[in-house]
């Protein structure tokens, strides 16, 4: 007999395997996987517009259903798809910003919709490393989870032929006449009942297999099909319209019709319908065709490598062939030609057929697609593909889609967030490493403002810009402190010029500079350097400063300096000073030099007597409860800090009031944010409270030092728990570990407060 832990341990695997038996069984019924041409119709019935989708459509809808999101940007709000957080996958392989490029995909999906058929080919360009692949990864990936979903419900059919048990004569072929009439169908056979299944390697829609003419006229009725270009309704695509069977089924259906002496009821039980999902990994309705010298699409006779035993008679006399390529396996979905200007052009050229007609050859073969082609190309081998003459003629079957480098350092340290987190360092990360990678990346994509182009006195202020201001201005909407309120207002109104400024330039501002996977690198290189215990700001400083010694690798390294633009060992300082003005306010604040409360309460006052000054009011004392002139002490001493220098106080104060106007129509309800309306101002009030404490801050250098040189037992109680204290907060706050907050303080005193 078995022990009595083995009987236990087979009970508790059978139990295990019925479970997920009862499961898998109860998915593939709740999926309606097999179907029988009579219950598809039911269902195309019930939901007639999403059985009688294209390619354009079913992806336009598969962007549709994982939702968008407005976004506030200093250029202005954006569309973003939430398709490309990738939240179907728990955020692996998320596209970081890129929204330009994602609201273009979805604007030419739609032309395609319009249009009736996928006219053109995307090709997606920009400079290496800038999120070409994710996005289309991301597209393919969302398209897999959506087939997945009862939303996404896609079906295909197969040709089933019962064993001669159920059926006299030659497998389904013999029996003479029309029949009673009665749909039947061998669609749910099981087993040794079916003697062959072929299936359609084109995933023809069931619909195929009703007469075009029968299949138009219910199309446009139940689906209530509206004009093209009317930009309303349903509008039915010429593949579902008038699409025809692939020569193989084409044959077998003819065959078929042909021994049942056209009775079409008969040769429908032979249909099986089956769900299908888009797969790229096992090449269903997605593929990837990487650099390669033949065309995408192949045939291949059955009888040449399958026993011809297996076939129904009939079908032995046919010539039936199989397909095979990437064109097929991405038919009713996507292809994505990988640098597909890597290739010589003689190896894509039928794309100029393909991609207009949706149509490919394969020997004497046509076969109709309906597939959105996306392919990829770095700018090198596009500006070289512009140069030859038979660009004109691709020109128009190819839609251009930029992909450029990232602009926006926060946006672009998400990338480096994300990665970081699920590949590991084996080290803990500090708080601002990956902020000032980002930082530094940015700065190397950035070109000097072109100030010809712009008129009056904001002419002035873009061509001064410094490529530090340049940052902070695309990242946040910061204007530099020098400027006026005046200048300041009108710099923010001509940022999107400023952004789109060399949008038609052939080098055009993110095109070259450091790609986020160069970065990625540096960063990992930073984690290993054995004088850092985590990986710091200050190690990857280090690396950078290393990265830039050698320009013979980097090409973007080799460019020219303009006005501080590409100084790229310059940007290594400029990053390291950022990094300190962060350090240096949380210190602050962990410290609790100044409370946020205080100059928000002071500035809050000084608009007050602000706005009854403009109005000729007076303000009620909170003290004596009587009613007086606005304070001018006040006043003059807040704008004194926070004024730019030679500005006149009397238009200063008005322009307050009237941004504070313009933001109360903009916003009617709710509280004023005098932080909101003017960050500006009111980061000179906060800084200047700061400066004001310098002095302690020195003091307390030195109690730091000691502290962290192994002196803290001849430090007073108190000035050892300040210390301690500090310390803490930068670790709750803030994100720090004991070692980086070490770092990072001694850094800060070395650099700020050593005299």
């Amino acid at each position: 007999m078995a022990p009595p832990q083995a009987v236990s341990d087979a009970a508790e695997a059978r139990r295990f395997l019925t479970g997920i038996g009862g499961g898998v069984r109860a998915t593939f019924a709740a999926d309606r996987t097999i179907l029988s041409f009579e219950e598809y119709m039911a269902l195309f019935l019930r939901d007639p517009r999403a059985q009688a989708r294209s390619a354009a459509q079913y992806l336009r809808d598969a962007m549709d259903f994982h939702g968008t999101e407005e976004l506030e940007t200093p250029v202005g709000k954006v569309r973003r798809f939430r398709l490309f957080d990738c939240a179907f996958d728990r955020g692996e392989g998320v596209v970081a910003g890129q929204e330009e490029v994602q609201n273009a995909i979805y604007r030419q999906l739609c032309n395609f919709v319009r249009a009736g058929r996928v006219n053109k080919l995307l090709l997606l360009h920009g400079p290496n490393g800038s999120a070409k692949t994710s996005i289309v990864s991301a597209l393919v990936r969302a398209l897999e989870d959506y087939s997945r979903r009862p939303e996404g419900a896609r079906y295909r059919f197969n040709w089933v032929f019962p064993s001669e048990k159920l059926v006299k004569g030659s497998i389904g072929f013999g029996a003479e006449g029309g029949g009673d009439g009665e749909l039947e169908s061998f669609a749910h056979l099981e087993g040794d009942a079916v003697d062959a299944r072929i299936g359609c390697e084109m995933r023809d829609p069931p619909l195929f297999l009703v007469p075009r003419g029968e299949r138009r006229r219910l199309l446009e009725e139940k689906t209530g099909a509206s004009e093209r270009g009317s930009g309303e309704g349903f509008v039915l695509s010429d593949y579902m319209a008038e699409g025809e069977l692939c020569p193989r089924c084409r044959a077998v259906y003819a065959g078929l019709l042909a021994r049942c002496n056209g009775d079409w009821l008969r040769v429908l039980r032979h249909v099986q319908v089956e769900r299908f999902e888009v797969s790229r990994r096992y090449l269903q309705a997605a593929a990837t065709v990487e650099p390669q010298l033949s065309v995408d699409a192949d045939y291949r006779q059955i009888a040449a490598d399958r026993s011809t035993a297996a076939l129904p008679r009939e079908l032995q006399n046919l010539a039936l062939y199989e397909f095979a390529g990437a064109l097929v396996a991405g038919n009713r979905g996507v292809v994505e030609y990988s640098d597909l200007l890597k290739r010589p052009l003689e190896a894509f050229k039928y794309l100029l057929g393909t991609s207009e007609n949706a149509v490919v050859s394969p020997g004497p073969f046509v076969l109709q697609l309906d597939t959105v082609l996306l392919a990829t190309s770095n700018e090198k081998h596009l500006s070289a593909f512009k140069e030859i003459p038979d660009f004109a003629s691709f020109k128009g079957r190819i839609e251009l889609v930029r992909v450029p480098y990232l602009r926006r350092h926060s946006v672009e340290r998400r990338i480096y967030d994300v990665q970081l987190a699920r590949a590991g360092t084996g080290k803990h990360v500090a708080p601002h490493a990956t902020a000032v990678a980002a930082t530094w990346a940015v700065l190397t994509r950035l070109k000097k403002p072109m100030g010809e182009r712009y008129r009056g006195s904001v002419r002035a202020v873009v061509d001064e810009l410094t490529p530090r201001e340049k940052l902070d201005l695309y990242d946040a909407g910061r204007v530099p402190d020098r400027l006026t309120l005046a200048q300041a207002r009108e710099l923010r109104q001509t940022l999107p010029a400023l952004w789109h400024e060399s949008d038609s330039y052939p080098s055009y501002e993110g095109r070259a500079g450091a790609s986020a996977r160069e970065m990625k690198t540096v960063l990992y290189n930073a984690a290993q350097n054995p004088d850092h215990r985590c990986l710091t700001p200050l190690a990857v400083l280090e690396e950078l400063s290393e990265l830039v010694k050698d320009k013979s690798v980097y090409e973007f390294l080799q460019q020219d300096k303009v006005d501080g633009f590409h100084d790229h060992e310059e940007f290594v300082r400029t990053a390291e000073a950022g990094y300190l003005e962060v350090v240096d306010e949380e210190i602050r604040e962990s410290m609790g030099l100044v409370s946020e409360k205080q100059y928000r309460e002071l500035f809050g006052r000084y608009v007050q007597h602000v706005s009854a000054w403009v109005k000729g009011e007076r303000l009620q004392n909170r003290v004596t409860g009587e009613f007086e002139k606005p304070d001018d002490d006040l006043m003059a001493e807040t704008e004194t800090i926070v004024m730019a220098r030679g500005q006149d106080r009397r238009e200063f104060r008005r322009a307050v009031i009237g941004s504070i106007g313009a933001w109360r129509l903009d916003h009617p309800e709710g509280e004023l944010d005098c932080a909101l309306i003017f960050p500006d101002l009111f980061r000179r009030l906060r800084d200047h409270y700061f400066d004001e404490r310098k002095r302690v801050l020195h003091r307390y250098r030195e109690n730091v030092l000691r502290y962290l040189g192994d002196e803290a037992a001849q430090l007073e109680d108190r000035d050892r728990r300040r210390v301690e204290e500090t310390l803490a907060a930068m670790k709750t706050r803030f994100g720090y570990c004991e070692h980086c907050a070490k770092e990072a303080v001694l850094f800060l005193m070395k650099k700020r407060y050593s005299d």
